[in-house]
């Protein structure tokens, strides 16, 4: 979930709670801060004995106006992506390209190659194409996050999030459910509103409801490398968005930087939620949990903490927004 960068249900715990119990705790730790809802029940999104078999998504996922939401489907439309990632983190952003990426002008890594890529397309826009054959126009790519499933990530050593956080212990806390991880979102400037924002959690909804995914986690990052400056950001999240115990993990110890940078007395929490970026205060609002630590990211410019979002927990009026099938934007 790098930020945009505005991108890891119960449970085991079934065994342990009952379906009111989760209700009860889920709200207990929903700070008082972010807007109140029911969470959402426990049995519609249940764990299974058998994992169900993921159905087929359709190419287009979701439609709002001249806007579209759909699945990659070719290697052109993964380097369409790419494309948009380099000129959000690197062309506007403060991250630092090597060599290979400045010639590519694409940001790309070994993970892409095993993961989903979701796109928000604009229709009413047309950019010309590059090289030969320049005179044709192609509706651009605006907004994307890039999708990696628990089973992909088993067979190819892990998610990305790993790097930086030790999810290995949460999923192991939680063998009977499915993780989905959500990274390298971004979205163009002019897009950065509502409705593009919707399309793309349209998108990841209808990616988690058809592959039956129970938690989603990733990296949300805060613009910066100096904690001390982001100090008042980093100490809100740890005093009012601490993951549970049971949905906590922690930045590996080589590279944790404190969050508790700050009394809670000393914050100001409305002023801390407002410095936040839109993707994270998004994350919070609909039912996240923040890990224990941060980590430093100096190539992106950013200071990192890891989300976890169980299925389980989320709000139930954004549950009703979207639909529980996911049809609210359905093409």
């Amino acid at each position: 979930m790098q930020d945009y960068d505005f991108v890891r249900s119960s449970l085991r715990l079934m065994q342990r709670w009952t379906p009111d119990a989760i209700k009860v705790s889920a709200n207990k730790f929903m700070p008082a801060w972010l807007p109140t809802g029911e969470v959402l029940n426990a049995p519609p999104f249940a764990r299974p004995a058998i994992a169900p078999q993921p159905t087929t998504l359709p190419a287009t996922l979701g439609r709002l106006g001249a806007l579209e939401v759909r699945l990659a489907q070719t290697r052109k439309d993964i380097k369409r992506a790419q494309r948009l990632r380099y000129n959000v983190f690197y062309k506007d952003g403060s991250a630092i390209a090597d060599a290979k990426t400045m010639l590519a002008r694409r940001d790309k890594d070994a993970f892409d190659k095993i993961c989903d890529h979701l796109l928000v397309i604009d229709h009413d826009a047309r950019l010309p194409l590059d090289g030969p054959g320049a005179f044709k126009r192609k509706p651009p790519v605006v907004g994307t996050y890039r999708l990696l499933g628990q089973e992909a990530a088993d067979r190819h050593g892990g998610f990305y999030t790993e790097s930086e956080f030790d999810v290995a212990a949460l999923i192991e806390r939680h063998r009977d459910l499915r993780f989905l991880e959500l990274g390298r979102s971004c979205v163009l400037p002019p897009y950065r509103n509502k409705r593009t924002v919707e399309l793309l959690w349209h998108g990841i909804w209808s990616y988690v409801r058809r592959h039956h995914f129970d938690v989603m986690i990733g990296c949300a990052s805060l613009e910066g490398t100096d904690p001390d400056r982001l100090a008042s950001q980093l100490a809100f999240l740890h005093h009012y968005a601490a993951a549970p115990a049971e949905w906590r993990a922690a930045a590996h110890g080589t590279r944790r930087v404190e969050m508790n940078r700050l009394p809670k007395e000393a914050i100001n929490p409305k002023a801390a939620l407002h410095e936040l970026p839109p993707l994270l205060k998004g994350y919070l609002r609909i039912g996240a949990f923040i890990g224990d630590g941060a980590v430093i990211d100096y190539q992106f410019g950013t200071t990192d903490v890891l989300v976890v979002m169980p299925v389980s927990a989320i709000n139930r009026r954004y549950i009703q927004h979207f639909g529980a099938d996911a049809q609210r934007h359905a093409a």
